[in-house]
Formats: structure tokens, C-alpha cells, sequence
């Protein structure tokens, strides 16, 4: 059984070679909310979160992940989760109040990648004009391209999948809700869910058979239902980005999806529906790909595109076959 130390995922610093691009993508199609800029970065939000942010959209040399942030499910939880994380030797300490964020403390997870964990936090205030006229919204309803309401999940590309996703469950409280495996290589997980709340993931955790530690696959926003996210697919087919995968359903946590690339190249996924579970001791799912583990209704093969992570990384060409077909799970 596992304590909960986390509350939720609550926000994702990504980096873009094309910020003016990647920003009127976030802003004008997927409908999100400026709330400052800092430096080289935009903080942006979804109409219905309550955080001052859930994306940190800074300019950078490719596309990539700057850091994912986990807000503590309080004061003495945050201690806790830096002990373990410190006695686990991956801390990189203590930083001052950031933007929309107090006090922060720093770690590498062991894919490589950087995380924050928090308590003290900044909540959206709406200006004049932008009041909602329901008490529990934090801001009007401004029904802008997408209108996304809320961060969903990030998946990241790791060497051990599995693995990553067991150290975040015995060091901080995770939930190992789902994998899947090969079924020639029962020991080989390719894909993992953990989750620090209700929902089936609020993190992914994709194989990764490059050298380069760090990788992003996707960051997910939230719609508020299945109309919303065919709605949003012809928003995207109008402004003529081309949908990557979807819309469709996944096996593993039964969302519904959609998927797309912004101006930097980098995945976004749209999703909604899925399952909510709230047991402590809930029992880790194994799936196999034929099992409808990411194509619930079995009609449509992955694209192998849905592999390549960020930054991008050339992989050689005998690498890509033998991934196609150890795998199996792309067209």
C-alpha cells in the first residue's frame, strides 16, 4: 500500500526552438491562457485550473522537457518526499520561490529527467472582466480554438520503463497502475502509468532505445468530453495541422485521444473520458498489445511515428526495424 505524498501533476516547463509559433499554437488553436512571461519563458494555464500555471513554455535549442513539477499533498509530505528522494542520492537540492511556486526542491528521476516538488503555491486571481459567474471556476469560460480545460498527463521516453515507474512508487507514493510487454519477452515493459491522484496517469513512461537520457513523448491536456475532442479535431484539420494518431480510445486507462504535433515538432495530446480509481492498494495491470493495450477498438495500428521522442535523436536505420518488429506494436 502506498502513502501519498504527491497531490497532482502541476505544471511542465517544455522547450521550443520557436517560441512565437510554438505560443500563438498554445494560445490561438489549443485555446490556453497567458498568465506572464519571465525571461525567455510563458506561463500558460487551461481555463479550468486553478494553479497560475501547467505549461512553462521556454525557448530552447530543440524541442524537449525542461522539468515536470509535482505539487506535495502538503507541508509535512514535502519533507518527507525530500528525505526519500535524498536518501535515494538523485537530489539536486533546494531552490527560492519560483514563478507561481514557493520553496522547490530538485531531482533527477532515473531516466534522467528533472522533476520539482512543492507546496506553497500561487493560485490564478482572474482579472476584471475575466470573473466567472460560477463561484468554483477560476475564470470565465472563453471558448478559444480548443478551449482545453486542464493538464492531463506527460509521458517521457526512458531506457527501463518499468523500472522507472516501480522507483517512483516505493521512493514517492506513485501508484503503478498499468504496463504493457511484449509477449515474446514477458520481462521487457515498453510502456507504464503511474498516477498520484484519481485519474488512470498522470505520468507516462515510454521505452526509449536511444543513449540520450531526458526525453519527452507527450504532454496531455483535458476536454471535457468526446464531442469536445472530435470538435478539437476539426479545429486542427481547419487550421491544417495534421493529426498524428486518433481520435480513437486507448486499452490502458480507456481515455479517449488525440494526437498532434505544435510548430516545434513536439506531441500533444488531447484526451478525455477514462477511468477513476481511488484504491491505495490498487493491483498494477498487465497488458499485452494485442490485448487493445493502446487501441481499445483493435482497428488501427500505432504509427511508428508515435515513437520518436524529444529532442529528437537519429537512430539508425537497422535500429528503427528492429524496434517495428521486436515490438510490434507499430505500422
Amino acid at each position: 500500500m502506498t502513502e501519498r505524498l504527491l497531490s497532482q501533476l502541476a505544471h511542465v516547463e517544455i522547450l521550443t526552438p520557436v517560441p512565437d509559433e510554438s505560443l500563438r499554437f498554445y494560445t490561438d488553436v489549443l485555446g490556453l491562457e497567458v498568465s506572464s512571461r519571465n525571461g525567455q519563458s510563458v506561463f500558460l494555464r487551461g481555463w479550468g485550473e486553478r494553479f497560475y500555471h501547467s505549461l512553462q513554455l521556454t525557448e530552447g535549442p530543440a524541442p524537449g522537457l525542461g522539468h515536470i513539477a509535482w505539487r506535495a499533498q502538503g507541508p509535512e509530505q514535502l519533507r518527507t518526499a525530500v528525505e526519500r528522494v535524498e536518501a535515494a542520492g538523485v537530489g539536486e537540492g533546494w531552490i527560492d520561490a519560483d514563478v507561481g511556486q514557493g520553496a522547490t526542491y530538485r531531482y533527477r528521476g532515473p531516466g534522467g529527467h528533472l522533476h520539482e516538488l512543492f507546496w506553497e503555491v500561487e493560485r490564478y486571481s482572474a482579472p476584471s472582466g475575466m470573473e466567472s459567474p460560477f463561484p468554483n471556476r477560476p475564470q470565465r469560460y472563453v471558448p478559444r480554438g480548443v478551449a482545453a480545460r486542464n493538464l492531463d498527463h506527460v509521458t517521457v521516453a526512458t531506457a527501463n520503463p518499468g523500472a522507472d515507474a516501480a522507483w517512483h512508487r516505493d521512493t514517492l507514493g506513485h501508484r503503478f497502475m498499468e504496463y504493457t510487454v511484449i509477449p515474446e519477452r514477458p520481462d521487457w515493459i515498453v510502456f507504464a502509468m503511474t498516477t498520484v491522484c484519481e485519474r488512470a496517469h498522470d505520468y507516462g513512461l515510454v521505452w526509449d532505445p536511444s543513449p540520450v537520457r531526458g526525453r519527452i513523448n507527450h504532454v496531455a491536456y483535458w476536454v471535457d468530453s468526446r464531442e469536445e475532442l472530435l470538435r478539437a479535431a476539426d479545429i486542427f484539420l481547419n487550421q491544417d495541422i495534421a493529426i498524428e494518431f486518433g481520435p480513437g480510445k486507448h486499452g490502458m486507462g480507456e481515455q479517449d485521444y488525440l494526437y498532434v504535433r505544435e510548430p516545434s515538432g513536439l506531441r500533444i495530446e488531447l484526451n478525455t473520458g477514462g477511468y477513476r480509481n481511488y484504491e491505495p492498494d490498487f493491483e498494477t495491470v498487465r497488458f499485452e498489445p494485442q490485448q487493445g493495450s493502446n487501441v481499445f477498438y483493435k482497428n488501427a495500428a500505432l504509427p511508428h511515428s508515435m515513437f520518436e521522442s524529444f529532442p529528437p535523436v537519429d537512430l539508425a536505420p537497422e535500429t528503427v526495424e528492429e524496434t517495428k518488429a521486436a515490438t510490434g506494436l507499430f505500422a
